[in-house]
This record gives structure tokens, C-alpha cells and sequence, in this order.
């Protein structure tokens, strides 16, 4: 079933290649939706995709940093459909 996930990321994740390494791995799990850096040093995500792919992305962008990564909000909603890919917004 598809899901929709709206993520904050917080720590040292802007500077970093972060927003291009998740549209990376969204693109490689088959992840829709968009990323971007917020003023207050936050990165937004929101992702959707079949269940369990959203389960690899979060669990690959973990892998890949965490020392990076000091705090995670995830909310899970009903996907919206409207993403036809995954793109960075400045």
C-alpha cells in the first residue's frame, strides 16, 4: 500500500551533499516527492511510495549518516499521488 511520509531532519544535515544524497537514494527506491533546507537549519522531506520502500529509504539514509543526524520527525499519511518524481527544492 502506498504511503506518504513528511520528515524533518535535524543536526548538521545542510552543507553536507544531505538533500542530493536522499534524492539519490529516494531515485534508487523508487521514492517520490521532494527535499529541501528550511532556515532553521531543518531538512523537509516528503516522500511517498509503496510501504516497505519507504521503510529502505529511511533505513539507507540512516545508514549513510548517522553521524549527521541528530534528531528525526516522521509523520505517516495516506499518499496523495501526486509525485511523479523526486526533486530538490531550493
Amino acid at each position: 500500500m502506498k504511503k506518504q511520509l513528511h520528515i524533518y531532519y535535524s543536526g548538521l544535515v545542510q552543507g553536507i551533499g544531505f538533500r542530493y544524497a536522499l534524492e539519490d537514494i529516494a531515485r534508487d527506491q523508487n521514492v517520490y516527492g521532494w527535499v529541501k533546507n528550511l532556515e532553521d537549519a531543518r531538512v523537509e522531506v516528503v516522500a511517498e511510495a509503496e510501504e516497505e520502500y519507504l521503510h529502505n529509504f529511511l533505513q539507507k539514509v540512516n545508514q549513510q549518516f548517522p553521524r549527521y543526524i541528530k534528531d528525526v520527525s516522521i509523520e505517516w499519511l495516506p499518499a496523495s499521488g501526486e509525485f511523479r518524481d523526486f526533486t530538490i527544492k531550493f
